[in-house]
């Protein structure tokens, strides 16, 4: 198993993201205009509410989030994660 990569870029994101079948979505909560954003896949049984990328990357910017996953081709990992967890760059 490979280790995961780290990353802020809109591009490859949505490039990972659609190359592994998945689309931008959200868990909403019970707070008004809050929700955590999720990568949906079209196995998932959770109840994710697939939102556009633009809605995506607003509250990811917003919330300063950063992207980990593995570039292995069979590998769906991903998380999303604050930056301070993360070792990536505050630079944008």
């Amino acid at each position: 198993m490979s280790s995961a990569k780290e990353t802020r870029s809109h591009d490859t994101i949505r490039k990972w993201t659609e190359s592994h079948k998945g689309s931008p979505a959200i868990i909403d909560t019970d707070k008004k205009g809050e929700g955590i954003l999720r990568i949906k896949f079209c196995d998932d049984s959770e109840n994710l509410k697939e939102i556009s990328w633009k809605e995506f990357f607003e509250i990811f910017d917003e919330h300063e989030l950063t992207f980990l996953y593995q570039d292995e081709k069979n590998s769906r990992f991903n998380k999303l994660v604050y930056q301070e967890e993360s070792t990536v760059s505050h630079k944008k």
